[in-house]
């Protein structure tokens, strides 16, 4: 088959001929025909990204969407046919979905959502996941709250401000001015980050007792701002970017809690996997529902343009999520 492989960190990404995969138990062979290009992919290929524990040569990729041709062993639930999606490799020692197929752990699979297309469903998996884990899971995010989205016109954080409607929440999100008009469209009240303080916006829109839930999918000195952000007692700090070294101080002097996100754990551990098949079975109702929408850069690449892809996503110049055309 046909595959997209880094021979090592930083080199280029060739396309090669390698064995086709065959299912062990547990898996069912996915022939994909969409693949999600996220930040993280550009910076495992540029040795970035030690947590991802990545080892060249290897197949990169770790959003998918495509059909089920084969099922391994002890599968049940997938049948020759299926369409699906996941958040299913390029990670570990997991084999990305920069190839023709793919063997994949079923408990990392759901069924695609009825009214996306494959480039569409290839679009949404990593930024549901994370956005799921940090609003329902860590924060359970509910009617009648406030949730400030940090990066509400980012891949993670307009999905994130789509889930937090969902379920009832009032939702403001920061942006560029530029972005404001499409933040508004997916339901959030937008805030110009570059131009409203912290201070003024958390009086504004909460009389100065702070949002119920802020969720950082920026990191660095947005997870400060959102510990100045967030309710007294009751208010919870999710991050996505939590990784740097930051004081506690305001976050403890307002006696709020914090979660950290690391969507990648149950692929690296291999526990907890059903539960991103749990979140992708959501997700997939709610799309079909009309109440989550992927934002879809209109530029096609097939897996020979996969450098210019990953170019598109390092620049900032895509208009929302980069997907690579694997198979028509």
């Amino acid at each position: 088959m046909r595959a997209v492989v880094l021979e090592e960190f930083a080199g280029p990404l060739e396309v090669r001929e390698i064995e086709r995969p065959t299912p062990g138990e547990g898996q069912v062979l996915v022939r994909v025909h969409a693949s999600g290009v996220n930040p993280l992919d550009t910076k495992i290929r540029a040795g970035r990204a030690a947590h991802a524990r990545v080892r060249p040569p290897a197949v990169l990729g770790m959003d998918l969407a495509g059909q089920v041709v084969e099922t391994g062993a002890g599968v049940s639930g997938f049948t020759p046919g299926d369409e699906v999606y996941g958040l299913t490799g390029g990670v570990g020692d997991l084999q990305g979905s920069l190839a023709q197929f793919a063997a994949v752990d079923t408990r990392l699979l759901a069924r695609k959502p009825a009214t996306l297309s494959m480039r569409e469903a290839a679009a949404l998996p990593l930024a549901v996941i994370t956005a799921w884990e940090g609003l329902v899971d860590r924060a359970g995010v509910r009617a009648g709250q406030k949730v400030l989205v940090h990066g509400g016109a980012g891949g993670v954080g307009s999905v994130a401000v789509q889930i937090a409607a969902a379920r009832g929440a009032e939702v403001f999100a920061t942006a560029s001015a530029a972005r404001t008009p499409l933040v508004r469209r997916l339901g959030a009240v937008p805030i110009d980050y570059t131009s409203v303080s912290v201070e003024r916006y958390v009086a504004e829109h909460t009389g100065g007792a702070g949002f119920d839930i802020v969720f950082d999918t920026v990191g660095g000195p947005v997870l400060d701002a959102s510990f100045e952000a967030v309710r007294t007692y009751t208010g919870h700090v999710v991050s996505a970017l939590g990784w740097g070294t930051h004081a506690l101080a305001p976050l403890s002097f307002r006696a709020a809690t914090y979660s950290g996100i690391f969507t990648l754990l149950p692929m690296l551990t291999g526990r907890g996997r059903e539960h991103h098949g749990e979140i992708l079975r959501e997700a997939a109702a709610l799309v079909d529902e009309g109440k989550l929408r992927p934002l879809l850069d209109g530029t096609r690449y097939t897996l020979a343009d996969v450098a210019d892809a990953h170019r598109s996503v390092e620049s900032g110049t895509a208009d929302g999520k980069v997907v690579v055309d694997v198979e028509p």
